[in-house]
């Protein structure tokens, strides 16, 4: 299959030196509010891309669940292929893309793991399919069959019928301090526009790129 008289134009929108901030985290906030009020899908999923020892890279889509001014959190299994890649180059990017509003987000930065507390307390606010799903899945592990992922979940909801049902020790949250910023609205013909915010020691420098 080829694609290529599948074009599209985007005339939503622009973006100038007015619609900007000076911290671009409150600016990612801004978006991802109107993303969320423009009736994106899934306003706050982003693509993670993360880096193994050889080099190879990888990327999958993940749930952006808080924005402060120290970063982007999100949260996931230790045990993952993505937690083991996090955790050994310290690094991440990710990338946020709104279709209805012509627009992308990408950010760079070093990657941490959040504080016990912080991982227990958002799982305590998830729906307990979701928790007892945290306990179940081996994640980015083999499984023989869809049975045995079954038959895991069944013992799962034994285990804690009755009952609250704790964070995994194996289950939290990472925190992405951005060091690089892109903000991209579409235009027309291609010729988007694109600022890039570096941090540079304690302080955000702009930059216009070209698309």
């Amino acid at each position: 299959m080829r694609f290529d008289d599948l074009r599209r134009a985007y005339r939503v929108g622009s973006l100038g030196p007015d619609d900007l901030a000076d911290d671009p985290l409150e600016l990612l906030t801004t978006w991802l509010e109107r993303a969320a009020a423009a009736g994106e899908p899934e306003p706050n999923a982003m693509a993670l891309a993360s880096v193994a020892a050889d080099g190879r890279p990888s990327v999958r889509f993940v749930l952006l669940k808080e924005v402060t001014p120290a970063g982007l959190t999100f949260f996931t299994n230790y045990e993952s292929r993505k937690a083991r890649e996090l955790d050994g180059s310290g690094a991440a990017a990710v990338a946020l893309w709104w279709p209805v509003l012509e627009r992308q987000v990408r950010v760079e930065g070093s990657v941490e793991r959040v504080t016990r507390a912080t991982s227990e307390a958002y799982f305590g606010s998830r729906p307990r399919g979701s928790q007892l799903g945290a306990w179940t899945s081996p994640q980015s592990r083999p499984l023989a069959d869809r049975a045995e992922l079954e038959s895991r979940a069944a013992a799962v909801a034994a285990r804690f019928e009755g009952g609250a049902v704790p964070c995994p020790p194996h289950w939290g949250g990472y925190l992405l301090r951005p060091e690089r910023v892109e903000f991209w609205q579409g235009r027309d013909d291609r010729l988007h526009d694109r600022f890039l915010y570096s941090l540079e020691g304690a302080a955000w420098s702009l930059t216009r790129l070209a698309p």
